[in-house]
C-alpha cells in the first residue's frame, strides 16, 4: 500500500514512465485537465501560480483525461503543444488516463482515497480538480474545478507547504 505519491510510476507524454519520487521534498500541485471545457483558461492561471512559486520549491503536474464529456480526446504532443502555445504552459504534462472510478489510474485511486471521508471517495467531480501535496508526499487539501488557481485559499495552503520543511526519515 502506497505511503506518499512517492510511490507511483506514471507516464509521460512520450508514453515512458516517470517515478513521481522524482518530485520528492517539493509541494505539488496535481490538477486534471482537458483541452475543450469550458474550464480550460484555468491553465492560464495555473501558469501564473507555477511562474509565482517554482522557485520555491513548487511543482504543477498535469493529468489529461477524457473522463468529462469528452473533452480531451487528443493525446500525446497534441496535448502539449496545445497547452504550450495557448496558455504558455512550462509545468510538467502527463500521459492522458482515467482519474476517478475504478479504472482510475493508481496516483488518482491514492488521492481520492487520501483526500475523501467514509461516505464518498474524492475522484475529481469534473476537469481541473486540484490537489495539493506537501513536501513529504502526502495529499493535504483538495479543491473543486471551479475553484481558480489564484484563489486565496488554494495559495495559503501552498506557501503553508512551502514553509513547512519535509520531515527526515530517520533509519
Amino acid at each position: 500500500m502506497a505511503k506518499s505519491i512517492y510511490d507511483f510510476e506514471v507516464k509521460g507524454l512520450d508514453g515512458k514512465p516517470v517515478k513521481l519520487y522524482a518530485y520528492k521534498g517539493k509541494v505539488l500541485l496535481i490538477v486534471n485537465i482537458a483541452s475543450k471545457c469550458g474550464l480550460t483558461p484555468q491553465l492560464e492561471g495555473l501558469q501564473k501560480l507555477y511562474e509565482k512559486y517554482k522557485g520555491k520549491g513548487f511543482e504543477i503536474l498535469a493529468f489529461p483525461s477524457n473522463q468529462f464529456a469528452g473533452q480531451q480526446p487528443e493525446n500525446g504532443s497534441v496535448i502539449q503543444d496545445f497547452c504550450s502555445v495557448n496558455y504558455g504552459v512550462q509545468f510538467k504534462v502527463f500521459d492522458k488516463g482515467k482519474v476517478k472510478g475504478k479504472d482510475a489510474q493508481p496516483l488518482y485511486q491514492y488521492l481520492a482515497k487520501e483526500t475523501g471521508n467514509l461516505l464518498r471517495s474524492n475522484y475529481p467531480v469534473w476537469n481541473f480538480q486540484k490537489y495539493i501535496i506537501d513536501r513529504n508526499g502526502k495529499a493535504v487539501d483538495w479543491f473543486n474545478p471551479w475553484k481558480l488557481p489564484n484563489d486565496d485559499k488554494i495559495t495559503e495552503v501552498i506557501e503553508k507547504c512551502l514553509n513547512t520543511p519535509p520531515v527526515e526519515n530517520k533509519k
